[in-house]
């Protein structure tokens, strides 16, 4: 099954989740990630790999990696394995494919509507679930496949050394806000930033924390600019995601002027165009921390 065209508007705060199982636990998969879904096929096994990795296959001239989720996520087999389904995402620029039991389908979802998870499910605060959706009478849990495939391949994670490509650096002061629901990436984002000189961060769990954040900034009637000189946010999150944020920001009077950097591995061509649709002033892909860096060098400089 090919992956339809994305048709939500842009800003509204909506996306939509595939949902699917396994070992009959149910979980979800925002389907901007998601290529297409097939039929588990035979892998080619890789010797000395991770002991998540099945191995591979070749799909359209690619070489993609299947991870097996029940594996990871220490659940059990399948119990139909004939049916077993290989959901093929891209993001981060790179191609992989779960292997899942079952997909059950696709809904439509505010983001309002996903709640961060408790810290006791699925690892807590290092763990992978990046929020809990509620319907459909029923619990779904949406998995942080960046930290999955991070933590199976820390080799396409950010990696600090890229930092040293800049050159020395100068400490500088002017506030960051970061938006950013993954605790892990949050975490190492701000200590890039901080390597990079930046020593001056506002963190910030979703959108709506962020929204929160600047609207008693604007509220303190002190210039904008000592609270906030520039907004680096994740896409995808729980209550309000990334592109509603930067809508409600560049439609607000005081706010307006203020850079916004959309930084997710869910920059693609039809995610550029939302994205400039509601005004972000940059996209980046994670995790290419060296460019954020730099792009947040040329907007603050302004």
């Amino acid at each position: 099954m090919e992956n339809p065209e994305i048709l939500l508007e842009s800003g509204t705060n909506e996306f939509e989740i595939m949902e699917f199982t396994v070992a009959g636990e149910a979980f979800g998969i925002n389907v901007a990630k998601v290529r297409e879904i097939m039929m588990a096929c035979p892998v080619k096994p890789m010797q000395k790999a991770q002991k998540d990795i099945e191995g591979i296959f070749k799909s359209r001239d690619m070489v993609i990696t299947v991870i097996d989720l029940a594996s990871y996520l220490n659940l059990g087999p399948s119990q139909n394995p004939a049916r077993d389904i290989y959901i093929i995402t891209n993001f981060n620029n790179t191609n992989f494919a779960f292997h899942v039991h079952q997909v059950v389908g696709i809904t439509r979802l505010s983001w309002e509507q996903i709640k961060k998870p408790d810290r006791i499910i699925y690892g807590g605060d290092e763990g992978v679930a990046t929020g809990i959706a509620d319907f459909a009478g029923h619990l779904v849990t949406i998995l942080d496949f960046e930290k999955i495939v991070s933590d199976i391949s820390p080799e396409l994670g950010i990696q600090y050394e890229d930092l040293k490509a800049l050159g020395p650096r100068q400490r500088s002061d002017k506030p960051i806000l970061l938006a950013e629901d993954s605790m892990l990436l949050s975490r190492m984002v701000t200590e890039s930033l901080r390597r990079a000189g930046y020593v001056n961060l506002v963190r910030t769990n979703n959108g709506q924390e962020a929204w929160s954040f600047l609207q008693e900034a604007k509220a303190s009637g002190d210039p904008i600019e000592e609270h906030v000189c520039c907004v680096v946010t994740d896409i995808e999150m729980p209550l309000m995601d990334g592109h509603h944020l930067t809508k409600l920001i560049k439609e607000d009077a005081v706010l307006r002027t203020l850079p916004v950097i959309l930084f997710s591995s869910l920059i693609n061509d039809e995610m550029r165009r939302k994205g400039e649709q509601v005004g972000a002033d940059a996209q980046i892909s994670k995790p290419e921390i060296a460019h954020l860096v730099t792009l947040i060098d040329r907007l603050i400089a302004k």
